[in-house]
């Protein structure tokens, strides 16, 4: 019987490069795994949170400041992949555009994608285009991990209040987690290094069928 690896308390991760639009980014078959969100969610915290670097994705208190596909290897094996945020209202709506479509056409034709992390605000759920985003998913049958961030900013009895309502809500998708999540306390960080775990682990296995 195989000894089951322990689960890593960080995701040890290297930058590989940014892309303006897919054709930029690398063609080969490692699994990847892409954080979305509108701008401000906090994707470059979580981000930093789960592989224990505080300077792998840059944090800015202006919205928008993700403006690329930026890549990132994990020494485990598999990639995380930091999407344009999208929604920033100040930004031009040619810079909003050109996002948008970066983003779209990345989700739409990466063949290997294997999974994908919402990052939301728990005190903002249900956002047009986030829900867009998980439509999207479940007709992809892609594996989606929505983070209701920003958790810190709520009592442990209004989280909890929040999480139930939004896995109400998205009862009918057949491959969503939701959870609780929080970029500066580091509640579900493991939760979410174990699923990506799984995630990587499971296409591995498929690989080599």
């Amino acid at each position: 019987m195989t000894a089951k690896v322990p689960l890593p308390e960080r995701l040890e991760a290297t930058f590989l490069k940014s892309a303006p639009s897919l054709k930029q980014c690398p063609r080969d078959d490692v699994a990847e795994v892409a954080f979305a969100g509108r701008s401000n969610a906090g994707k470059s915290s979580v981000l930093n949170q789960i592989t224990g670097n505080k300077r792998m994705a840059k944090v800015s208190k202006t919205p928008g400041r993700t403006q690329l596909l930026n890549l990132f290897d994990l020494r485990r094996g598999g990639r995380l992949v930091d999407l344009p945020g999208y929604g920033y209202a100040k930004a031009g709506r040619a810079a909003q555009t050109t996002w948008q479509s970066a983003v779209n056409d990345y989700l739409s034709r990466r063949d290997n994608l294997v999974g994908l992390v919402l990052v939301t605000d728990i005190r903002h759920p249900g956002q047009v285009y986030d829900e867009e985003i998980i439509a999207w998913s479940a007709a992809s049958e892609l594996p989606i991990c929505v983070l209701l961030n920003k958790a810190d900013k709520l009592g442990s009895g209004a989280q909890g209040k929040a999480l139930a309502a939004f896995e109400r809500a998205h009862s009918d998708h057949p491959a969503l987690t939701a959870l609780c999540f929080s970029a500066l306390k580091g509640k579900g960080k493991m939760a979410l290094i174990e699923l990506l775990c799984d995630w990587f682990d499971a296409a591995a296995g498929a690989d080599q069928r």
